[in-house]
């Protein structure tokens, strides 16, 4: 019988948190599934140690050339009308695959599914984690994803579910020098395709050290600001209108920086920090909030991303008729 969902799950190391991983997903409420196990060069025993019993189980061994030819690699053998993602170190919730199955059968126009999620760790989960969590588990419609993309990626990696045509028009995932699941998400924007989320938590999703995101330099800030310049240049700006950055700090710098590499340009910042207001950032003029009337066609970038900020600046475009993502994007 041909399973309704494929699981993909690239795995080098799994260690202790591997079994619970793959028993979260064979003990899923919906049981037309296949786990494909794919083994990137692994050097540690956790996965001979998994019990084979369960036929859904399918292992696969791959040369060891990172995490995307493996996933790439189990979605080669996928037998699915659905590709689901899950990670070795999370733990998949009950009823996660058969909700998400229920999203995109009631949403026909939905290309990938996310869930929301429940960051954990042996540790305090760090206030910046929270309001993280916060901010994926509120960006649920394709509405709100295409608003904020380029803020963070809106689609936790272990929690998606794609159609599996959408999979193939996209590629699989990419080997950028960024985040392939942002790079992979931000391509599908691209496309137009629309992405979203159930509501409810679907999946513990692990904080600890050992985690990619830890320890891979394609996850570091400025990787991610990198993504999101190439893809506002080839996508999001059109050209047609000017483009101002607010935020003259070392955020709106960078992105200006990057911007520029992509061949965007930028015609000013805007500020609210009286010191910087009449001098000038990278040759160009930093002017004062008051200016965004006189800059009635910009489209305005904005590089700030303090805790408790964006609402204000909503509130301030809404005031000076601006529509957020037509006159303006978070891009931090």
């Amino acid at each position: 019988m041909e399973p309704i969902i494929s699981v993909v799950m690239p795995v080098r190391n799994g260690g202790e948190f591997l079994d619970a991983a793959v028993q979260s997903i064979l003990q899923q409420s919906l049981s037309g599934l296949e786990l494909l196990l794919v083994d990137d060069h692994s050097t540690d025993d956790a996965i001979s140690r998994l019990s084979t019993q369960d036929g859904r189980l399918v292992l696969l061994n791959h040369s060891g050339q990172g995490v995307s030819a493996a996933f790439n690699a189990g979605f080669a053998n996928a037998r699915g009308r659905f590709i689901a993602r899950m990670d070795a170190d999370d733990i998949a919730l009950p009823e996660r695959l058969e909700r998400q199955l229920a999203f995109l059968q009631e949403h026909p126009d939905v290309d990938i599914c996310g869930a929301c999620v429940e960051i954990f760790s042996e540790q305090e989960v760090a206030g910046g984690n929270q309001r993280y969590q916060a901010w994926l588990n509120g960006c649920r419609t394709p509405e709100a994803i295409r608003r904020e993309i380029f803020i963070e990626s809106p689609i936790p990696n272990p929690t998606a579910m794609f159609r599996t045509e959408a999979l193939h028009r996209l590629g699989g995932f990419g080997d950028p020098h960024w985040p392939e699941d942002y790079d992979l998400y931000l391509r599908a924007d691209a496309q137009g395709m629309r992405m979203g989320k159930p509501a409810g938590c679907l999946l513990r999703w692990r904080e600890h050290p050992g985690r990619l995101t830890r320890t891979d330099p394609r996850y570091a800030q400025k990787s991610f600001q990198a993504a999101k310049a190439h893809y506002l240049a080839c996508n999001r700006l059109s050209g047609e209108k000017p483009v101002v950055i607010w935020g003259a700090g070392p955020s709106g710098r960078l992105m200006h920086d990057l911007l520029q590499a992509e061949g965007a340009a930028i015609k000013g910042f805007l500020e609210v920090h009286p010191r910087r207001i009449g001098g000038q950032k990278r040759g160009l003029p930093v002017w004062s909030l008051d200016e965004i009337s006189r800059l009635d066609n910009a489209f305005t970038l904005v590089a700030v991303g303090s805790a408790g900020v964006r609402p204000k600046i909503r509130a301030f475009m809404e005031r000076h008729a601006k529509t957020e993502g037509e006159d303006y994007l978070f891009v931090t």
